[in-house]
C-alpha cells in the first residue's frame, strides 16, 4: 500500500507544457512537441511505474488491439509489422521505442499520481499538486499549459458488479484488469462471463490450454472476422518503398472504418445481416447463430473484431462454447442460471467492463473555484469549456483511437505557436449560453460502461464547435485547416 502523503512544504518546478499521462495519448503529445516546438520545456508524470498505460496494465491471456495497425500507429511512426492486430506486449515496446526514438522517455517521471489542478488567472500558469505513491512525498509543478493524457477509464477498479451466492464458489473468479501473473488454467474449465472485446479476446486465448472455455453473456455482441495479416501491403512492399506502403494502407484503413461506420447507421438492417450471416458461414453450423445476433444495431455500441475468425474456430473445435443467460447464482461448482443449466467451473472469469473516470480522477480548480468536467462541454473535441490553458487527449471510440490523438496534438501545437507568435498568455473556450445538450461525449454508444458513467462525462453542444464527431476527415479539416481564432475562443 502507498505511504500517506507527508505534509513537508513541496519544491516547485516548472514547465512550459505538463502533460498527465505516459499512454498511447500523453507519449503521442509529447513525440509532437519534440518535433513541432523542440523549444519548449515539457516533463510527463506518469502514476505507474512503467509507460504504456493501457498496455502496462491490462496482462491477460490475448491481450490485443482491437483496431487495425497501421491506423492504432502513430501517423509520424509507421507500424511495420504485417500483423493487422497486435497483442499487448508489441504495442507497448512499439510505444517504448518510439519514446526513446524521440528522446521522450527521460522526461517521464513515473510513480507520479496528480491530485488537484489549479489555474490561476493573474498568473496565467497551472500549479499542480502531486504525489510519489511509494515514498507519500509531495511534489509540486508549474506550467504554462497542461494536458491530460489519462484516458477515460479507473485504473484502480474495473467494474464488477457483484453475483449473488459467489462467496459459495470454491474457485478463483478473477477481473480481467488485475490478472494473476501466477493463474494456470492449464486443464481447467473456464467461465468467462461477458461479451465485449476482452471477453472475445480471453476466450480463444484461454482455449489453447484450458479445458473448455464457455463465454456467459446476457446478450449477443456483433463479431466480425479480418484477416490477422495484411497481405495486400506485404505484396506492395516488394515493389514500393515503407513509407508509401504504410500511407497507403493507412488510408484504406480510415476510408473503411469511416465507410463500415456510415453504412451501420444509415443502413443497420443490411449490415447486420451481413454481419450475422458471415458468423454463420464461420461456424458452420456448430452453434445457434442466436448467440451472435443481437438486439440493436450495428455500432449502437462497439464492434468486435476476431484475427481470423480465433473465437469462431475456438467454437468449432469444441474448445469453446456461447451461452446466453443471467445468473440466478453462483455455487460451490460454478454458475446456476435462471433457466437451470449450471455451468461447472474451476475458475471465473468476470470480462465486465470498466468504471469510467475522466482526467485520472484529478480535482481541477480555475481561480480558487472547483469545475466539475461533467457539467462543461468540450470544443473542437480537444479543449473544455472554461478550463484555461488546458487540453483533453480523447480519441475515436468508432474507429482508431491514435487517428484522434495524432490530430488533437497537431492542434495542441498550432494553437502553441499561435499563442508564442502573438505573445499570448492565456486562452479558454467559451460556449455560447443555449449551446449545452443532455447528451455527453460518448452519446453515440449506449454501452453499459457508458450508460453508468452519464454523471461523470462531459457534454456535448448542438453545433459543430462544440460535438464529438467520431470523424476523421471532418476532424481533420477542423483540427488542421481552420483558423485558431473564432468567436469562441478567447485569448488574452
Amino acid at each position: 500500500m502507498p505511504k500517506e502523503p507527508t505534509k513537508q512544504p513541496a519544491s516547485v518546478e516548472q514547465f512550459d507544457v505538463l502533460i498527465i499521462g505516459a499512454g498511447i495519448s500523453g507519449i503521442g503529445a509529447a513525440c509532437h512537441l519534440v518535433r513541432e516546438l523542440p523549444h519548449k520545456k515539457f516533463v510527463i508524470l506518469e502514476r505507474r511505474k512503467d509507460l504504456g498505460g493501457t498496455w502496462d496494465l491490462f496482462r491477460y491471456p490475448g491481450i490485443r488491439s482491437d483496431s487495425d495497425m497501421n491506423t492504432f500507429g502513430y501517423a509520424f511512426r509507421p507500424w511495420k509489422e504485417a500483423r493487422t492486430l497486435s497483442d499487448g506486449p508489441s504495442i507497448k515496446k512499439y510505444l517504448e521505442d518510439t519514446a526513446r526514438e524521440f528522446g521522450v522517455y527521460h522526461r517521464i517521471r513515473f510513480g507520479i499520481k496528480v491530485v488537484r489542478a489549479a489555474f490561476s488567472s493573474a498568473e496565467s500558469q497551472w500549479t499542480i499538486e502531486a504525489v510519489e505513491e511509494e515514498t507519500g512525498n509531495q511534489q509540486k509543478f508549474q506550467a504554462q499549459f497542461v494536458i491530460a493524457c489519462t484516458g477515460y477509464y479507473n485504473y484502480d477498479q474495473g467494474y464488477r458488479p457483484n453475483f449473488p451466492g459467489e462467496e459459495k464458489f470454491r474457485g478463483p473468479i478473477i477481473h480481467p484488469q488485475h490478472w494473476p501473473e501466477d493463474l494456470d488454467y492449464t486443464g481447467k474449465r473456464v467461465v468467462v462471463i461477458g461479451s465485449g472485446a476482452t471477453a472475445v479476446t480471453l476466450v480463444p486465448a484461454m482455449a489453447e490450454k484450458a479445458a473448455h472455455v464457455t463465454m456467459l453473456q446476457r446478450s449477443p455482441t456483433y463479431i466480425v472476422s479480418i484477416p490477422s495479416r495484411d497481405s495486400f501491403s506485404e505484396m506492395l512492399r516488394r515493389f514500393l518503398p515503407e513509407s508509401w506502403v504504410f500511407q497507403l494502407a493507412r488510408a484504406r484503413n480510415i476510408a473503411l472504418q469511416r465507410l463500415i461506420y456510415v453504412l451501420s447507421r444509415s443502413r443497420p438492417a443490411e449490415i447486420k445481416r451481413l454481419i450475422i450471416a458471415a458468423a454463420e458461414r464461420h461456424l458452420a453450423g456448430t452453434t445457434d447463430i442466436r448467440h451472435f445476433t443481437p438486439k440493436y444495431n450495428p455500432w449502437d455500441e462497439r464492434l468486435c473484431v476476431v484475427p481470423d475468425g480465433d473465437l469462431f474456430k475456438a467454437i468449432k473445435a469444441g474448445r469453446a462454447s456461447v451461452v446466453t443467460d443471467h445468473i440466478e447464482t453462483f455455487t460451490e461448482k460454478g454458475i446456476r442460471l435462471r433457466s437451470g443449466q449450471e455451468l461447472e467451473a474451476d475458475i471465473v472469469v468476470t470480462a465486465t467492463g470498466l468504471n469510467v473516470e475522466m482526467m485520472g480522477g484529478v480535482t481541477v480548480e480555475v481561480d480558487g473555484k472547483p469545475v466539475p468536467i461533467a457539467d462543461r462541454l468540450t470544443y473542437k473535441a480537444v479543449l473544455f469549456e472554461g478550463v484555461p490553458n488546458a487540453a483533453v487527449i480523447f480519441g475515436y471510440t468508432n474507429s482508431s483511437w491514435t487517428l484522434k490523438v495524432d490530430l488533437a496534438c497537431e492542434y495542441i501545437c498550432r494553437l502553441l505557436r499561435h499563442m508564442e507568435k502573438n505573445r499570448l498568455r492565456m486562452f479558454v473556450a467559451e460556449a455560447p449560453a443555449d449551446e449545452r445538450t443532455t447528451e455527453t461525449v460518448l452519446g453515440s454508444l449506449s454501452s453499459g460502461y457508458i450508460r453508468r458513467a452519464a454523471d461523470k462525462l462531459p457534454r456535448q453542444g448542438k453545433s459543430l464547435l462544440w460535438r464529438v464527431s467520431n470523424d476523421y476527415l471532418s476532424d481533420s479539416v477542423m483540427l488542421r485547416w481552420l483558423p485558431i481564432t473564432d468567436s469562441s475562443l478567447k485569448f488574452s
